[in-house]
């Protein structure tokens, strides 16, 4: 998720300090790490220097107030008019994982799908506990955020399976792939 956009969002419903931005964001997004201070006001400097944010005088406990301004409320409702980018394809790292698994002579491929599916299954079971309680919790944002993560583990665990099939059909590295003789050009490669 964008920090900078979750920031912005929490602003645009009232001027906020910064320990007070970082209980918010926690808050409304069921994050499972707390964001850093340093990181938040790092990121309100970014905000305030973009013409996002202004910052006001402090108050009589010293707490620093930043408002957002027009243009903040605009870049606001801008992302949340606006899809989530998803990571372009063939980029995930258990999927990339296991092909480059299987395309390498004297890998145990198995044992590499094998491995993830144990990670995969107890993380589910943590996430599935976690879930169960955040719902009893009345904890909304933490459920939504929970069940996303436990649909894409269940998710992982079919293309596991799947992953699994396939090799299956292919015993002894069938899928192994010799390094090219030919040597890679100087420079970037063309874009896709």
């Amino acid at each position: 998720m964008s920090v900078p956009q979750s920031l912005l969002a929490i602003l645009d419903q009232g001027p906020c300090y910064g320990y007070q931005l970082r209980a918010e964001h926690d808050r409304r997004t069921g994050a499972d790490q707390p964001l850093n201070v340093g990181q938040i006001y790092r990121t309100l400097e970014r905000l305030e220097r973009d013409g996002l944010v202004v910052r006001g005088e402090p108050d009589a406990q010293g707490h620093i107030y930043w408002s957002i301004t027009p243009a903040g409320s605009a870049s606001v409702a801008e992302w949340f008019g606006s899809p989530v980018p998803r990571a372009r394809a063939g980029r995930e790292d258990v999927a990339a994982k296991v092909a480059l698994a299987a395309s390498l002579p004297g890998v145990d491929v198995d044992g590499v799908v094998s491995a993830q599916r144990r990670s995969t299954t107890a993380e589910l079971a943590r996430v599935r506990q976690e879930a169960a309680a955040a719902a009893e919790d009345g904890a909304l944002p933490r459920s939504l955020v929970l069940a996303a993560r436990r649909e894409a583990l269940e998710a992982e665990l079919r293309w596991l399976d799947h992953a699994g099939e396939v090799l299956a059909q292919h015993p002894d590295h069938a899928l192994a792939v010799a390094l090219a003789t030919q040597r890679p050009r100087r420079g970037r490669p063309p874009r896709p």
